[in-house]
């Protein structure tokens, strides 16, 4: 995979500088590059207890993202996905530790806990008063002696970070942190793997399953399971999580992007998290967000937390840490009603079996085109008229017994306000258009033909669009000015029209105005095709 990267050797050093060039001034870093890569707090004056972190890269924003006021002190960098020396963790500790000591926060790793805790021994030897706690948050292995420690170590680095903010002292601050650790449950899914920069990609997780259980290193699950949707892969998480947590108590959770998921997926997820077996335990969310990560894994973990209410006061505490979220309380989700005007006035509905039954074909043409409208439009706009009108069909068929399907004239508005209101994009509000306008032509006497062409002269009037544009019109004007010779007639004129955009490279109206003529090329308009397969799929 090609990646914004200049030589993989220099990758932590870059982004340890950009990262601290964009700081605004809060942070810097000690001298001994490349070998020594520490991020500290610019306005740190050793009087209060220090708290250290750190670990291999590929994570971020951990761990340099939280070193500022009410988090961390400093971060030692490893390299990717690999633990910083002794010597880096030991300057680290030296740079900042004062009389009030300093906590280490390691993840339970073997080359972190080695080399954090050999470095907390030699600054022991320096006289400075050095604890440190090890986070083994993730549930995925049970059975496992030390756990790893996964994105619960966030939870310690805020509660810890602001009793130590506020001036609380090293056994007070060790004693917290402790607690969080013995509390905080993880657990992770993904669908995909990562690629570390300079090494392939390992293609280990087939189409249609996920990984459950997954470290933060790229290390494969405990299991791969059946992936259908984003409600089944939370209610695995939640069941995991629920034999693990506290009994009677709330808890607080970390929604974690594991780097490549979309800001939309992750949305979806917090919804199915509260809807989830464990969503009643569940007062407050850290995130969605992207917190402790594993490059560009497209996967979540969910981190589950008892707290008080001192560890809520500290998870709440304010901080001017950009990539901590913040602590949100869940609440149910607010309605407001429609303004007043904006309530439909919905026709009377009423059944007629041959204009049902004519519907639904119309319907289940767009249904089956829609991976092929999808991939089509994929090439020349965004992916999605297929799903469009997929969505479309499927609202309308939902919405059937609501219609007045022996009143067309009724009928034509009621599919104009019901494509308004469940159609996305432009495509939705100008077929809107065209059937509100139909139904007006409709019920002023004129034919249906005629009613229809009043329709389409309304959508191009309001959306620009001629022939020759290079849009569904290329297929709909032929069609409906060949439908009084029948069914047959409209569906070759619509197939003409849409074969006919395949020749034209240059579109002037919708988003394939924006394509450039080679892509355009001998790709069919997918509007103009989705017009042409049902005209042709009436006509058989």
């Amino acid at each position: 995979m090609t990646q914004f990267i200049n030589r993989k050797e220099d990758i932590v050093a870059e982004a340890v500088d950009g990262l601290i060039a964009a700081s605004g001034g809060r942070l810097a870093r000690l001298d001994g590059y490349p070998h020594i890569r520490v991020i500290l707090r610019t306005d740190w004056d050793r009087t209060r207890v220090a708290l250290v972190s750190g670990g291999g890269s590929g994570h971020e924003p951990a761990h340099a993202g939280f070193v500022g006021k009410g988090m961390l002190t400093a971060a030692v960098c490893g390299d990717v996905f690999a633990s910083p020396s002794v010597d880096a963790v030991l300057a680290g500790i030296l740079a900042v530790t004062g009389p009030a000591g300093c906590l280490l926060i390691v993840k339970n790793y073997t080359g972190d806990r080695l080399n954090f805790g050999l470095a907390a021994e030699r600054a022991r030897a320096f006289g400075l008063k050095v604890r440190m706690v090890v986070v083994d948050d993730d549930i995925a292995l049970p059975d496992l002696p030390q756990a790893r420690g996964v994105a619960g170590t966030l939870f310690v680095h805020k509660i810890a970070g602001a009793l130590a903010e506020s001036g609380a002292d090293l056994d007070t601050v060790t004693a917290a942190a402790d607690r969080v650790i013995a509390g905080t449950k993880s657990i992770g899914m993904s669908l995909d793997t990562c690629t570390v920069p300079g090494s392939p990609k390992e293609q280990r997780i087939q189409s249609g399953k996920a990984e459950l259980g997954l470290g933060i290193h790229g290390e494969a699950g405990v299991e791969q399971v059946d992936y259908t949707d984003a409600q089944s892969a939370m209610r695995m998480v939640a069941d995991r999580l629920a034999a693990h947590m506290a009994p009677g108590r709330p808890h607080v959770a970390i929604l974690n992007n594991l780097g490549g998921t979309s800001v939309l997926e992750m949305q979806i997820l917090a919804h199915e998290l509260v809807r989830s077996p464990i969503g009643g335990r569940l007062k407050h969310l850290v995130g969605p967000a992207s917190l402790m990560t594993s490059l560009e894994m497209r996967g979540f973990s969910v981190s589950v937390y008892p707290a008080s209410a001192e560890d809520l006061v500290a998870l709440a505490a304010p901080t001017p840490l950009a990539a901590w979220p913040g602590l949100s309380t869940l609440v149910p989700v607010g309605v407001v009603e429609l303004p007043d005007g904006l309530r439909p006035i919905r026709p009377v509905p009423s059944d007629h079996p041959p204009t049902r039954a004519f519907l639904t074909r119309c319907c289940e043409v767009f249904l089956k085109a829609e991976a092929d409208l999808n991939a089509l439009d994929a090439k020349a706009g965004d992916g999605d008229t297929g799903s469009t009108l997929a969505g479309a069909a499927r609202a309308l068929i939902g919405a059937m017994d609501r219609l007045p399907l022996a009143d067309h004239t009724q009928l034509y508005r009621a599919i104009g306000l019901e494509l308004s209101q469940t159609m996305g994009g432009s495509s939705g509000v100008l077929l809107a258009i065209f059937f509100a306008a139909t139904g007006d032509a409709a019920s002023s006497g004129q034919s249906q033909r005629e009613a229809f062409k009043a329709g389409l002269a309304r959508m191009q009037e309001i959306g620009g669009a001629r022939m020759g544009d290079r849009t569904m019109i290329d297929a709909l004007l032929p069609a409906l000015e060949k439908l009084p010779e029948g069914l047959p007639a409209a569906a070759k004129a619509a197939r003409e029209g849409a074969n006919r955009t395949a020749g034209m490279t240059r579109a002037n109206a919708g988003r394939s105005s924006y394509i450039n003529a080679e892509q355009l090329r001998g790709q069919v308009d997918p509007g103009a095709e989705a017009v042409a397969r049902l005209f042709e799929h009436l006509s058989a």
